[in-house]
């Protein structure tokens, strides 16, 4: 599966930690606040998430008042 990853042709960047920041909110204030689970929380700041599943964008989203594009970004990434 790794290999799927890194084929050099295009990522996507998650902003949850960004959002995290400006609001001074760690993943146990994230998990309290939209009741998904801590691990779920940790994977999409460290950007290692495979999936995301429907009920997770929402609740996120609602919870920073933002849409999914504004929580994904799609970026090339750099040739090697």
């Amino acid at each position: 599966m790794d290999e799927f990853f890194n084929l050099g042709i295009a990522m996507i960047k998650c902003h949850l930690s960004k959002f995290m920041g400006e609001r001074k909110l760690r993943v146990a204030d994230v998990a309290r606040l939209t009741g998904l689970h801590r691990n779920t929380i940790t994977l999409l700041y460290d950007e290692t998430a495979a999936r995301v599943d429907m009920e997770t964008l929402d609740k996120l989203c609602e919870l920073f008042g933002c849409n999914v594009g504004d929580l994904f970004e799609k970026v090339a990434e750099p040739e090697a």
